[in-house]
């Protein structure tokens, strides 16, 4: 199934970058990514297998993402209602009525909202090594974040110099390693893949800045609410996220699944677990 190319959309007041694989005529699938990444993250590969099983596969960069719409690191003009917004008004411009959405980690938690907020929107929901509330008080119940990448969120990681290409890629490859699963780390295809995003994300800075700071009102108690059917896809050894979050989520979000990949931590679905993953999300959204 062919790309439509890298298309900018204009909506909500803000440009948004996205890309569609597939035929405009088969169910919608759309695919948020994690906060700190673009959709490039979401695998060339990945999508076009889905497309070849009947979707019509978009990812998209929010803002400050990839070729979406940026701002001074450090200073997002934006907060989670724009997000929300920006989803709908998307969704909207592309000419779906309401589509199959899947989210990542941040974009995980983003898409519990959107499906609490604009059930009318949402078919199903696909929701990947993420957390069913906001860390600290709402989430005290559940593993906090594993040693493996404490230090990556104390400062332990300095930042390098966003200019230098060489720099970047070393750092995006390194910090992507200390998320991996027991199931390993294919460190040749992250330096191609972060080589790829220094080439075409406007603002790194602010790509990996603005969306941390970014607050969410608390929701699990409101995960009651979701009544689209929904998937839960989660790692046995993710760090951030560990499993347990995955199965609260399963238990609180009615009647939903939960498809658990051996080996893998906080990351997309590598390669490995495709011929898993891809026919349980193609399974979970019909036509």
């Amino acid at each position: 199934m062919g790309s439509t190319g890298e298309q900018i959309a204009a909506v909500n007041g803000v440009e948004l970058c996205w890309e569609g694989f597939g035929e405009r005529s088969d169910p919608p699938l759309l695919l948020a990514h994690g906060a700190g990444d673009s959709m490039v993250a979401w695998r060339e590969g990945l999508c076009e297998r889905l497309a070849d099983g009947g979707r019509f596969v978009v990812r998209y960069d929010s803002r400050d993402a990839g070729r979406s719409t940026t701002y001074e690191p450090g200073a997002p003009q934006y907060d989670e209602r724009d997000l929300l917004a920006d989803a709908v008004a998307l969704i909207d411009e592309l000419g779906f009525e309401r589509v199959h959405f899947a989210g990542l980690s941040g974009g995980g938690a983003f898409a519990q909202v959107l499906a609490i907020n604009h059930p009318e929107k949402v078919a199903t929901l696909t929701l990947l090594s993420t957390t069913p509330g906001e860390p600290g008080p709402e989430t005290a119940d559940l593993p906090g974040v594993d040693k493996r990448v404490e230090g990556v969120f104390s400062g332990g990681h300095p930042e390098p110099d966003w200019a230098d290409r060489d720099a970047v890629v070393d750092y995006l490859v390194e910090l992507e390693r200390k998320f991996a699963g027991a199931g390993g780390f294919d460190a040749d295809t992250q330096r191609e893949y972060a080589g790829r995003v220094f080439d075409r994300t406007d603002n790194l800075a602010a790509m990996v800045t603005n969306p941390f700071l970014i607050g969410s009102d608390p929701w699990r108690a409101r995960l009651r609410e979701i009544t689209a059917p929904t998937l839960v896809i989660h790692g046995d050894d993710d760090p951030l996220f560990p499993l347990e979050h995955g199965r609260a989520l399963t238990r609180e979000i009615p009647n939903a699944e939960l498809l658990v990949l051996a080996g893998v931590g906080h990351e997309y679905p590598p390669p490995r677990t495709w011929h898993t993953v891809i026919p349980a999300i193609l399974s979970h959204t019909p036509g």
